[in-house]
């Protein structure tokens, strides 16, 4: 059993964690068996996300203060947190891909930019393109009318080419 001093070095390490952290998401896991808990767990780890199990008192104690604190008042019932520091999107898709798997695990509320979130938003936020595609996508655009201008700029030094061939060919043929 732990000391008062280890629980209290073990909520100043917790509270740490989540000053750190801006994106979290609160699940319900009642009924959720072993073995499936260990498979959320492997896909989160996976995909270098955070999920802890946390005892209520002490969840409302470690978020009094932080980004999180908007979470304090759904630390009820079986309560765990998964959480990201700079990939919230990632975080929605890993939870509501197994959540639509799994009925059992349901979302309580969430935190985005230690903004509140509700339970709709978080199924539009897994909807959204990951940070990796998004970028592609902007670097398409910024490269497009770049690369438009140099298939112009080569269609016209082609088009000269081929039209000063056929002089050369109409000299050839006149001479």
């Amino acid at each position: 059993m732990k000391t008062r001093e280890q629980k209290h070095l073990d909520l100043a390490a917790l509270k740490e964690e989540f000053n750190q952290t801006g994106n979290a998401l609160m699940v319900s896991f009642q009924g959720l068996s072993v073995e499936k808990d260990g498979e959320l767990r492997r896909a989160l780890e996976a995909a270098n996300l955070k999920y802890r199990v946390i005892k209520n008192t002490i969840g409302r104690l470690a978020v009094e203060g932080t980004p999180l604190e908007s979470l304090k008042g759904e630390f009820k019932g079986m309560t765990a947190l998964a959480y990201s520091e700079s990939d919230p999107v990632g975080l929605a898709k890993v939870l509501s891909k197994f959540a639509k798997e799994n009925p059992k695990l349901t979302f309580k509320a969430g935190v985005v930019d230690a903004r509140a979130i509700n339970v709709k938003d978080i199924e539009a936020l897994a909807s959204l393109p990951s940070k990796e595609e998004l970028v592609s996508k902007l670097m398409f655009v910024i490269n497009a009318p770049a690369q438009g201008i140099a298939v112009a700029l080569s269609g016209v030094a082609r088009n000269l080419a081929i039209v000063l061939d056929q002089i050369a060919k109409q000299k050839a043929e006149q001479a």
